[in-house]
């Protein structure tokens, strides 16, 4: 099979587009035919080996898996003896990354447990861009304390993929929502449902005064103490990522002060979630919202787009 490979950490540069052999599921795999896959910061920071940090888990001096990829569209294309949930052929979509990642490829192995099948009605490439940012967005918002109908939700990085992701959902379970981006995406955050859209080139808002019920932070870098100062009495703000420092304090003192919680968010991949995410997508209250799409050989032009900055939702690879 064709693969987007890389042997060292670095820049795009290091992706190359290679013949190597098709995995082999085991009994609790299924092997996907991929239609489409998408980019996440998790794709690039395990290219770069940058936190540094991450290296511990994913490779001291050089990458432990050659091929990046969280997010796969595809087909069935076999199953090991013991998968019961699907059948050669079915659709289905997913974020693989529990199982070592490996989407930027032709094929690439899944358990069950992280797959679910998509919708006849949805694209490969909308299913491609949904699985880790729309589970993200889902979890932050359902999972404890859930925001309810009328709450204020302030979502930073709202023009980004978790962030168009969570517009729409708190949107639809009746939030009045505030987005935090960059001047250029303060338009589509608008049409993706925001109440209000803050430009953080040109305000802080831990500094407006403003308090919620609930902040989910996509690029932290503020002080927990900044952080509760936005939020309301019995608040919380949740991380999903950003500055490795604030990352640490968050996870070390985060929860000391039981009225104003400050938490990361830990992202755990299942089917259950995908499958309340095909049922927002079938009720017309969630669309993934696609930058641009290339093909998956260009891999390397895909990853220096991500690393302009200058997307709005998601990248797209297309097989």
């Amino acid at each position: 099979m064709k693969a987007v490979v890389y042997h060292r950490y670095g820049m795009p540069d290091q992706l190359e587009w290679v013949d190597i052999p098709t995995p082999t599921p085991k009994p609790n795999e299924v092997l996907i035919k991929v239609a489409a896959t998408s980019i996440n910061s998790w794709d690039w920071d395990l290219l770069t080996g940058k936190p540094k940090l991450y290296r511990l888990f994913f490779g001291l001096f050089k990458p432990s898996n050659p091929i990046i990829g969280s997010d796969v569209a595809g087909y069935v294309h076999a199953v090991g003896e013991q998968v019961t949930q699907f059948e050669v052929g079915d659709e289905v979509y997913g974020d693989v990354s529990p199982n070592n990642f490996g989407a930027f490829a032709e094929y690439v192995c899944a358990t069950e447990d992280v797959l679910a099948k998509k919708p006849s009605n949805m694209t490969f490439e909308e299913a491609a861009a949904i699985p880790q940012a729309g589970t993200l967005a889902l979890q932050g918002l359902y999972n404890e304390p859930k925001l309810q109908k009328g709450q204020h939700v302030l979502i930073n990085g709202a023009g980004g993929g978790v962030g168009a992701f969570a517009i729409q959902i708190a949107k639809s379970m009746g939030a009045e929502v505030t987005g935090v981006d960059h001047t250029q995406k303060l338009e589509s955050m608008l049409a993706l449902g925001a109440d209000r859209v803050i430009d953080y080139t040109l305000q802080d808002f831990t500094r407006n005064q403003q308090q919620y019920h609930l902040i989910l932070d996509n690029v932290a870098q503020h002080s927990l103490a900044e952080y509760r100062q936005s939020l309301l009495a019995g608040g919380t703000s949740k991380i999903v990522g950003g500055a490795v420092s604030v990352l640490l304090k968050t996870a070390l003192l985060g929860r000391r002060n039981k009225e104003k919680k400050v938490s990361i968010l830990v992202h755990r991949p299942n089917s259950k979630d995908l499958q309340i995410l095909s049922e927002l997508y079938e009720k017309g209250s969630i669309k993934p919202l696609i930058d641009k799409i290339f093909p998956l050989k260009d891999a390397a032009e895909a990853m220096r787009h991500y690393q302009s900055g200058a997307f709005k939702g998601k990248i797209v690879l297309k097989v």
